[in-house]
This record gives structure tokens, sequence and C-alpha cells, in this order.
């Protein structure tokens, strides 16, 4: 990660329904909902919200065994993960095994929109799932 620095690309927040949530994020605060689709890869329906220089994506899980199934069910719906843009995934997960960080991910797989994601452990970051994304 010593090239360009990464940019913050999302806020992920885990919620048991998206209508419901959508009535709060998009109704009554006015974000405007840039789109609303399903990553099978991960398990979970995700709308993408437009913030002035980055995004909120709202996860509802398609199922209770999918990651965000499992997390709302030990931790109750809220704040899921921290998502940072990089220029080269493969390089930055590289570099972070390389310096022995603990990692979910040890290589890319397709996320939301189609960019390259993988997750750092919590257990790395001081108690915060963080997302690497990496948009072509």
């Amino acid at each position: 990660m010593d090239h360009k620095l990464p940019s913050l690309d999302h806020v992920a927040i885990a919620v048991p329904n998206l209508e419901a949530a959508l009535t709060f994020w998009a109704d009554a605060l006015g974000l405007p909902t840039l789109d609303i689709e399903i990553v099978e890869q991960q398990g979970v329906r995700v709308a993408k919200l437009e913030l002035a220089n980055t995004h909120i994506e709202l996860l509802e899980p398609l199922s209770a065994e999918s990651p965000v199934g499992k997390f709302i069910a030990s931790k109750g719906p809220g704040l899921h993960h921290v998502c940072l843009q990089v220029d080269d995934i493969k390089s930055d997960l590289s570099k972070l095994k390389q310096k022995e960080v603990k990692l979910i991910d040890q290589e890319p797989k397709i996320g939301a929109g189609g960019a390259q994601i993988a997750f750092v452990h919590p257990k790395a970051t001081g108690g915060v799932l963080m997302e690497l994304s990496q948009h072509d």
C-alpha cells in the first residue's frame, strides 16, 4: 500500500430488512439509491446509497447462514464493515501477507458492482472488519 493512498469506498451496515432500512436512509435522509443488487457469492442483497464523497451500503442477508445473516444473529443489525478502495488489491494482499496480517480472504473475489474484494480480519484492525476493493 505504498502507492496512492486508499480512499474510503463505503461504510456497510447489516440490516435484517432492506426495504425497512431504506425507509430511513433513502426516504427520511433523502440519500439517493444508486443501485440494488444481489451478490450471491456473498449471500446478500445490497443497496448502494450516495453520499458526497463515498457511499453507504445496506446489506440484507439472503439467508441466516450467510456471513451477514450470522453477523446479525450474533451482534444484531449495525455497522458491518468499512471498505477502502485500493489500486492494486493483489499487491496489497501480498504485502499484508508478508507482514503476517490476519486475512479472511487470501485472494480477491467478486463483490458488489463487479469489484474485486477481500476482507481483512477484525483481529488485525482493532475490531473492525475491513474490506479492500478494487474497481476496474
